[in-house]
């Protein structure tokens, strides 16, 4: 098993390459729970969660096989582990890309659909295959294909368990970039890089209206939008921006 964050900089990737095509661990919650912790430091502009030839596999069969066993509250308490990780990676302080090789299933489709980006091997697949093993989804994965997907994709993706392609999502627009097999870490890395060269603050902001956006009445939306629409405008990066643009130049944000 080998789970590891790498620092390359501007941005931190969590690898999750484990034998079991990426299966989820107590050891993947901490490492995402740290990279997220760590990524407070002004210089990471951005997360990647990658893993080996299969993204993540979601939950060992094996391992839920002997959770019958426990008391239904010890149960749910190792279900709220991972979704103090999705928590988590909603209010991250920097933007998160899933870097997808072979595919996503499970409670590693709900990892990769907490992330802002998402860029697929155009043969990776996408399953929410818990209907198939008679459990129901987890770590808010109703929550993100009801609002994703048209309604009945989203009964077929989890009634049925039928498998959705990196090309059907890249259609939708869910999946931000199509590659070629093998190649999808590197399209993490050239986006992160995108974003390590924007403005920070900016980029925080939008994140957060985005973010609560769905759950907000227009009023509450506009009164949100106006209070960072002036802190912006004082910032030094919208002078920056405005100077840039006026003068046809390339801004040098956090310079």
């Amino acid at each position: 098993m080998s789970i590891r964050i790498e620092d390359s900089g501007h941005c931190l990737i969590v690898h999750n390459r484990t034998e079991k095509r990426g299966a989820i661990t107590p050891e993947l919650y901490d490492s995402i729970l740290a990279a997220i912790k760590q990524a407070h430091a002004p210089r990471i502009r951005a997360l990647i969660l990658t893993g080996g030839a299969f993204f993540c596999a979601g939950g060992d069969l094996q391992t839920l096989r002997t959770r019958a066993a426990l008391p239904r509250n010890d149960r749910r308490q190792r279900i709220e582990r991972l979704h103090d990780v999705i928590r988590a990676m909603h209010a991250s302080p920097v933007p998160l890309i899933a870097a997808v090789e072979g595919g996503a299933a499970g409670a590693g489709l709900s990892l990769a659909l907490a992330c802002d980006f998402i860029i697929a091997a155009k043969a990776s697949s996408f399953t929410a295959a818990y209907v198939k093993a008679g459990l129901t989804p987890d770590g808010g994965l109703t929550h993100a294909l009801s609002r994703l997907l048209p309604r009945q994709m989203a009964i077929d993706a989890c009634l049925l368990g039928k498998p959705v392609t990196a090309e059907r999502l890249d259609a939708l627009g869910i999946v931000t970039e199509l590659c070629d097999k093998g190649e999808a870490l590197d399209g993490a890395h050239r986006l992160a890089a995108t974003l390590a060269r924007g403005p920070q603050q900016a980029q925080s902001r939008i994140r957060k209206l985005l973010s609560v956006a769905p759950e907000n009445d227009l009023a509450t939306q506009l009164d949100l939008e106006a209070d960072f629409m002036a802190e912006a405008q004082g910032s030094p990066e919208a002078a920056e921006g405005i100077a840039a643009f006026l003068e046809k130049r390339r801004p040098e944000f956090g310079k």
